[in-house]
């Protein structure tokens, strides 16, 4: 019997498969996951901060009382209950009624990701131009690129992307681009949010030009001051479609997330979801209902937000004590995430194998851009380790650079 190979297929795959990358996280996983590993690397909420008592209780009744219903197929929109209940959500972050949220708009979808695919597939043809920020999350690089589109980045700083640089993008397009993708608060993998004057002047210029936005949201709530930028859709509903989660708020295994769009586009958001998974689970939202309305919920983000700007503080002062003063970091008001800069001629990607066989690991800069750049930077998560992990990765982390540089230094002309 012959054995067949992947390579016997090449001829076969269609055009899409050939722009499709494996994630540079999801390539770590499998190592970073050993237990002997301070996995800095991930974007994992901290999930056993909930209630699983109570949590457990929930499901329970869930199934006794609604478990006929919930473990049947739902409307491809999503569950009625739930989208009014999503709405309340971003409510509390300034998109109500008078933004134009409605229950009517909400498309519930397999995750934030599935949101983006979504739009993606209503949206992109092969050859399209989609804009944003560089460096920018890795999952839309991987939807836009299996869309067979063209990313173009636009620059960032400390107070978000540079609305000269948009500009200036727009203006060297080729042709109009398609939408600006943008995570304008606490945004991954950078930490960095778009400051307030900004906001402003990046829907000008999209109103200007006539360019569409997808704001992708997952971190929105969680605010270390207890300042929650307002989400651009808060600001302009025109030509905004605002992307949700559940993973960063409540779970990531329950994978339900949102789109709010128009009348017009949801329709075509509800097809394409239909053609792709029929429609999302009715479990799953139905648990993510009954958690909005029987549990506490909103002291739980509060508790994440303690939490996290704990596990941030840790980062931040290990990398103060150990990192060279050649390096530069973020410091995130809120999220997840610490962008670093490596000291010039170092190669996040080529220091990674020495990292693994240290115990420490991070993601290389190079997988959130499109082009293949940002050798020399890295992103560290600080959600997930306890703050004892990090300072001992973040030392850890420090050997590596300093063997790196050592290295480096040896070979330099």
């Amino acid at each position: 019997m012959s054995h067949t190979t992947l390579d016997d297929y090449q001829d076969r795959y269609a055009a899409r498969i050939h722009g499709m990358a494996a994630s540079e996280i999801r390539a770590l996983f499998a190592v970073a996951s050993r237990p002997e590993v301070v996995s800095l690397a991930g974007g994992n909420p901290y999930t056993a901060a909930l209630p699983m008592d109570e949590l457990g209780d929930m499901f329970t009744r869930l199934l006794a009382e609604d478990g006929a219903r919930a473990l049947l197929y739902c409307p491809g929109q999503g569950d009625a209950a739930l989208r009014e209940q999503i709405c309340g959500v971003m409510a509390d972050v300034g998109i109500d009624a008078s933004a134009g949220a409605s229950p009517d708009d909400v498309v519930v979808t397999v995750g934030a990701q599935q949101g983006l695919d979504l739009l993606a597939r209503v949206f992109l043809d092969p050859g399209d131009i989609v804009l944003a920020e560089g460096p920018t999350y890795v999952g839309a690089l991987g939807v836009f690129q299996a869309a067979q589109a063209r990313v173009r980045h636009v620059a960032m700083d400390d107070e978000g992307l540079i609305p000269r640089a948009l500009e200036q993008a727009i203006a060297e397009c080729p042709a109009p681009p398609k939408f600006l993708y943008t995570v304008p608060t606490y945004q991954n993998p950078t930490g960095v949010t778009l400051s307030g004057e900004r906001r402003v002047e990046v829907l000008e210029i999209c109103e200007r030009h006539g360019l569409l936005v997808v704001e992708d949201d997952p971190y929105g709530m969680l605010s270390f001051d207890g300042h929650r930028p307002r989400p651009l859709r808060a600001m302009r509903s025109e030509g905004v479609f605002y992307v949700g989660t559940f993973s960063k708020i409540f779970a990531a295994g329950l994978r339900v997330g949102w789109v709010l769009a128009p009348p017009a586009v949801r329709d075509k958001l509800v097809l394409a979801s239909e053609a792709a998974v029929l429609c999302p689970s009715a479990l799953t939202q139905a648990a993510a209902t009954r958690y909005l309305t029987t549990m506490a919920w909103r002291e739980q983000v509060k508790a994440f937000s303690a939490l996290y700007c704990e596990r941030r503080d840790a980062m931040l002062s290990a990398m103060d004590d150990y990192l060279p003063s050649a390096m530069t970091w973020t410091r995130p008001g809120g999220g997840l995430f610490v962008w670093a800069d490596l000291p010039e001629g170092l190669d996040s990607k080529a220091m990674l194998p020495k990292a693994l066989a240290k115990r420490v690991a991070y993601v290389p800069g190079t997988g959130f851009y499109a082009d293949g750049t940002g050798r020399g930077q890295m992103r560290l998560n600080f959600s997930f380790p306890t703050a004892e992990r990090i300072r001992e990765g973040v030392r850890r982390l420090a050997g590596v650079i300093e063997s790196a540089g050592e290295l480096r230094d040896t070979f330099a002309p």
